[in-house]
């Protein structure tokens, strides 16, 4: 979890540090005094939830949130003001939570435990999948993923691209074999496939990463971190590393971004 605390007087922004890193010891927590440098940040490296101080010099706290709507309509956004009349406001941009000064540790963690917009955590996901660019997988320690077969390893970004949608063998030879016939040979072929796939995930304990059903196959989207599921969620350290490619050594995902 991504969180930036924004406040021009030091001393608050201290406090409002210190608490949140109290309710969320493992999240990193990025402090600012300065609007224009929050919302940059915001820009490159993507936010989970943003405290903001609603009465700052220069731009307020909702100018502020405005700006971070426009970044990811789903960041969860807590207001942290001394001033009550701001709550009009904090509803009418769909806030997550609203907290008076001076903040307390209690109030703090209630928020962060109650926000808008789940934030499902990646920290235990079992591959770090990039789908911008060439398709690539990893392990969490960043160790590229070998594929016995450069099709197994085809197989398996297909499934990615499907986002969990089950696929059937015949849907799978379909997209990597076009328009090849479907008879014993390509699905004997294509079962070979399949179990090398298996064979590379499980040697690196990411056997779970597959969910299997009769004569079809799905990826657990909840055990992946993907480029690809984030830039659906519209984070921000995603959809600002698209640069126009997806999947490039694959023709079946040459035009799939094509509406975004």
């Amino acid at each position: 979890m991504r969180i930036l605390c924004l406040d021009d007087e030091p001393l608050a922004l201290q406090m409002l540090e210190t608490s949140v890193k109290k309710a969320k010891p493992d999240a990193e927590v990025v402090p600012f005094d300065d609007q224009d440098e929050l919302i940059a940040d915001a820009k490159k490296n993507g936010c989970d939830v943003a405290f903001l101080d609603i009465h700052m010099r220069g731009m307020n706290g909702v100018e502020v949130a405005k700006n971070l709507k426009e970044i990811n309509p789903k960041m969860n956004l807590i207001f942290v003001t001394g001033f009550s009349e701001y709550k009009g406001d904090a509803m009418d941009i769909r806030a997550s939570g609203y907290i008076m000064k001076p903040v307390t540790d209690e109030e703090v963690a209630s928020e962060l435990e109650n926000l808008r917009y789940e934030i499902i955590p990646k920290k235990n996901a079992l591959l770090r999948v990039q789908c911008f660019g060439n398709f690539d997988v990893f392990t969490p320690d960043g160790e590229p993923v070998h594929f016995e077969r450069s099709r197994a390893k085809e197989i398996f970004a297909y499934l990615v691209h499907r986002h969990g949608s089950s696929c059937t063998t015949r849907e799978i030879a379909a997209a990597l074999f076009e328009d090849e016939p479907y008879d014993k040979k390509q699905q004997s072929y294509l079962q070979t496939l399949i179990a090398a796939m298996n064979k590379s995930l499980k040697k690196i304990g990411a056997a779970d990463a597959i969910r299997k059903s009769y004569n079809a196959l799905s990826v657990n989207v909840d055990v992946l971190d993907c480029d690809y599921y984030r830039f659906a969620e519209l984070d921000a350290g995603a959809v600002n590393s698209y640069q126009n490619e997806y999947m490039s050594q694959y023709y079946w995902a040459e035009f799939f971004f094509d509406d975004y």
